[in-house]
């Protein structure tokens, strides 16, 4: 985000809940908010509990790059007002939960649903905002114009129309559709909002991932047509929960009958589609991350092989031995943090 030319003294968003009206959040960014000194970080959470529903917003920040994420149960659809100053590239990833925006600095409301992404330009901005699910979670990234700019490809259409709405001013989103978040760019996030590092260190990890995951982006609307599968909109969610399941639950070992039948589905219909959107199956994804995580637990903590063997689920530590180097070509003892 950067401010408007003419503000040159603070940068303004605003959301009030339109029913009670009264104001839930409101802020004033100064505009060296993008203008911190070199390795300068600065973070902030936001907490709700309230009627409204709980949860949190974090942010992070630093010279040109704003992070947000946030994770809320609401009691009930939440219908909001906002109105920002921010002149702003924003990669919205919308993981959970569906929201309906209606600008009129935009020809047709824009509504985001679980698993979906898209690049938005904005120019000062306000008007009305739906929050429809009760749990809802995103995670959105504020660049400087500028600073996204560097990175745009200049050999594609959609890409030429993007530049040239930026450079008028007109706000616009960079397709038309939404795109399916893969799970390349779920990694990245997932690497993003639980980074531990500190100071210049975290500054420098989070603008490289930040690049990362743009560059996902930008590949992923320079080659591929939005999903045009046989899923069902449920199944894809339904999916989609399998996966999170999975990556959250890396001690436990379960059929595909099983994964199925927890979010409501079929085997078959878990197998097909999984393998349509993520372009593996489901046991060789899952045993992908298992053998992720067990590698970044022998690098970065100390515990031993049996313990790291247990975490994943392995009940017999010579059968994780051996599918740790079948993998990575080298033996867990040979990882272990010294």
């Amino acid at each position: 985000m950067s401010v408007k030319k003419n503000d040159a003294m603070a940068m303004t968003l605003r959301l009030y809940d339109l029913k009670h009206k009264h104001t839930l959040v409101e802020k004033h960014y100064p505009t060296s908010f993008f203008d911190l000194d070199e390795g300068g970080i600065k973070e902030h959470t936001t907490y709700l509990d309230s009627f409204l529903g709980q949860g949190f917003y974090r942010e992070i920040y630093f010279e040109g790059v704003h992070i947000g994420f946030g994770d809320v149960h609401l009691a009930h659809a939440l219908h909001l007002g906002f109105e920002s100053d921010f002149e702003t590239i924003e990669m919205h990833f919308t993981l959970k939960g569906k929201s309906t925006a209606h600008t009129s600095q935009f020809d047709k409301q824009i509504s985001f649903s679980s698993n979906s992404h898209n690049l938005l330009y904005t120019n000062g901005l306000g008007g009305k905002m739906q929050w429809e699910s009760q749990s809802f979670q995103l995670c959105e990234i504020n660049l400087r114009p500028d600073f996204f700019t560097r990175f745009l490809p200049t050999d594609h259409l959609l890409f030429e129309q993007f530049r040239n709405a930026i450079e008028k001013g007109q706000s616009s989103l960079l397709h038309p559709q939404h795109y399916q978040i893969n799970h390349q760019m779920y990694q990245i996030i997932e690497q993003i909002i639980h980074c531990d590092k500190k100071g210049v260190f975290k500054r420098l990890f989070l603008e490289a991932k930040v690049i990362e995951l743009l560059l996902l982006q930008l590949e992923q609307f320079y080659g591929d047509q939005p999903y045009q599968g046989s899923l069902k909109r449920s199944d894809i969610d339904k999916i989609y929960a399998v996966r999170d399941f999975m990556v959250h639950n890396l001690d436990s070992t379960h059929s595909l009958l099983d994964l199925a039948h927890q979010v409501g589905t079929n085997d078959f219909i878990l197998k097909k589609g999984f393998k349509e959107l993520f372009g593996t199956t489901v046991f060789s994804f899952w045993a992908h991350e298992k053998m992720e995580h067990a590698k970044q637990l022998l690098a970065e903590q100390a515990l031993t092989v049996s313990e790291v063997s247990e975490r994943i689920g392995y009940k017999n530590q010579r059968h994780f031995s051996t599918a740790f180097k079948k993998k990575y070509g080298f033996s867990p003892s040979e990882t272990v943090k010294g």
